[in-house]
């Protein structure tokens, strides 16, 4: 009991710091009255108050992996980590994902549902503008959902709002969506990084080709693959935005970007290499991000294109993967081995299936059912999606050897990968965000219409349970029906998932976060812009 009433009582006195209520010599009086040391008292408010009372002023410059000349202002066809990193700084959405992965507000404040999940209400912020200064309203954010619906809508978006029969305006700051079926995770899934809420025009389509938006930084300039310069947009709705501005640099190459951080040209860079994670650790003018996350690395074939229009080849090269020997040869420990279904251990409804196992022998069985005694196929990647890209296909090449199967990886240009290489290529290597919910990763990429089903894989029994799952209500029920729909995909399926990464970013010790970060995207969710702050 007195354990718990200590750890209140510092609770209490360490957010009277962070708030300024309490000055330096008042918090280490209440300390050391609690039973602290003099040391011990001065540490913890170094610690815990002084680096996380958020300082105003500086530009943070933040130095991007996978960035592409052809990135876009289209929210519909946002793919790279620049598009998802800029999009998160200069515009808004309906809700978000809190730093501690929760689901927040944001451009709504509020929401409600019926109790069938049919109808859902969506309170918006009446402060809410956009850079250009026009206010935002119901108007704005029923156009800005529209754009990803309708017959001629080509966002990736799309399957994501498929069960929405209506969105409805009542009155300028309420918004409510009707569904042809209950939708327990519509919130949520309007975190989605193409839900975008922008501009109505008078024709009930969207502004996007201006770059104007509602987040906490407007755009000053944009050269799509090479850099953005944002600064602080003063009519922002929400909390932070404590620096001036923002300036991502796109810095492909991983020793580059290493470099610019260890020299101080940024503040910080996405996607450290994990080959000197450890020699970068030890810099104290540096700090490591290592987090697990849902963040999956996928290797999709084509299941309408020979070979892997046979099951069989598909099962064999899935046997022919040593998945532990990657996670500790090129993600160094950074990383949870997966199991050819995308639902995530820290995700909710993952399932218990038997972890399959690097089994040459069993490669081997399934050519032979496909009328095989050996393949030859050709695997595409580039590390300008994930430092170590390139070596990890190779290493898998080398573990096929063993079953017959030669594994040839083809080195892609960094420059237009999402455009020219994923979704075109038959045998691809491909790094996922974090989703939050099994619903919203099975829609967007495994739903047999869905524009990012990038294995063309398409299963009747898959799809029935996709539809009764997103209406059922009753967590077991639904656990019930994910589980299957993983193992489908895990045995039938087009995708190889070698592992989910760990998200490893880094900054410089002066650029201080909160406590907990989202892991929904690198860099705190990709909100690294209105959450983060430089210390004196």
């Amino acid at each position: 009991m007195r354990n718990t009433r200590n750890r209140e009582f510092f609770d209490k006195i360490l957010e009277a710091g962070r708030k300024k209520e309490l000055t330096r010599r008042q918090f280490m009086t209440h300390a050391m009255a609690a039973g602290l040391t003099m040391t011990a008292a001065s540490a913890l408010w170094t610690e815990k108050v002084s680096a996380q009372t958020p300082e105003k002023g500086g530009t943070i410059r933040m130095g991007l992996h996978d960035g592409n000349t052809s990135d876009s202002y289209d929210p519909g066809i946002y793919a790279s980590t620049q598009d998802i990193q800029l999009a998160h700084t200069y515009r808004s959405y309906l809700t978000q994902i809190t730093s501690e992965n929760g689901l927040g507000p944001d451009m709504a404040t509020s929401w409600t549902a019926s109790p069938d999940a049919k109808k859902w209400t969506f309170e918006l912020n009446k402060e809410a503008t956009f850079h250009s200064g026009k206010p935002f309203t119901a108007k704005d954010a029923v156009a800005s959902l529209n754009f990803h619906r309708g017959e001629a809508s080509t966002s990736a978006a799309k399957p994501l709002l498929a069960d929405v029969t209506d969105i409805k305006a009542d009155g300028d700051n309420v918004v409510t969506i009707e569904l042809s079926q209950g939708f327990a995770d519509l919130p949520w899934i309007m975190t989605d990084y193409h839900l975008t809420m922008l501009p109505a025009k008078d024709d009930g389509g969207i502004d996007w080709e201006s770059g104007d938006g509602a987040g906490p930084y407007k755009l000053d300039n944009y050269q799509p693959g090479v850099r953005a310069d944002l600064s602080r947009h003063d009519g922002w709705h929400g909390e932070g935005a404590y620096v001036d501005g923002v300036t991502l640099t796109v810095l492909n190459d991983p020793n580059a970007r290493q470099t610019a951080l260890i020299t101080g040209d940024v503040d910080a860079v996405t996607s450290v290499d994990r080959k000197t994670m450890a020699l970068l650790q030890r810099n104290p003018d540096i700090a490591v991000e290592n987090l697990p996350s849902a963040s999956a690395i996928t290797l999709p074939m084509f299941c309408d294109v020979a070979p892997y229009d046979n099951v069989d080849v598909r099962l064999a090269l899935k046997h022919a993967i040593n998945r532990e020997d990657i996670v500790e040869k090129i993600l160094f420990g950074t990383g949870t081995v997966g199991n050819d279904f995308h639902v995530a251990p820290n995700m909710p409804y993952h399932p218990d299936i038997e972890q399959r196992a690097y089994d040459p022998d069993k490669a081997k069985f399934h050519l032979k059912q496909a009328g095989l005694d050996s393949l030859s196929v050709d695997l595409s990647a580039t590390d300008s999606v994930m430092p170590g890209a390139v070596d990890m296909c190779v290493l898998y090449s080398e573990h096929a050897k063993a079953a017959g199967i030669n594994v040839n990886v083809v080195r892609e240009p960094a420059d237009g990968y999402w455009s020219d290489v994923w979704l075109v290529k038959p045998f691809v290597f491909v790094t996922w965000g974090a989703r939050p919910t099994p619903d919203n990763m099975f829609t967007l990429a495994y739903k047999h219409d869905a524009a990012w089903n990038e294995s063309h894989w398409k299963n009747e029994r898959f799809n029935e349970l996709l539809l009764q799952a997103k209406a059922e209500l009753d967590d077991n029920l639904r656990a019930e029906m994910y589980k299957e729909m993983c193992e489908l995909a895990r045995d039938d399926g087009g995708t190889i998932i070698p592992f989910f990464r760990n998200y490893v970013y880094a900054r410089r010790s002066n650029l201080q976060r909160g406590e907990s970060a989202a892991t929904s995207w690198e860099a705190d969710g990709a909100r690294f812009a209105s959450r983060w702050w430089f210390t004196s």
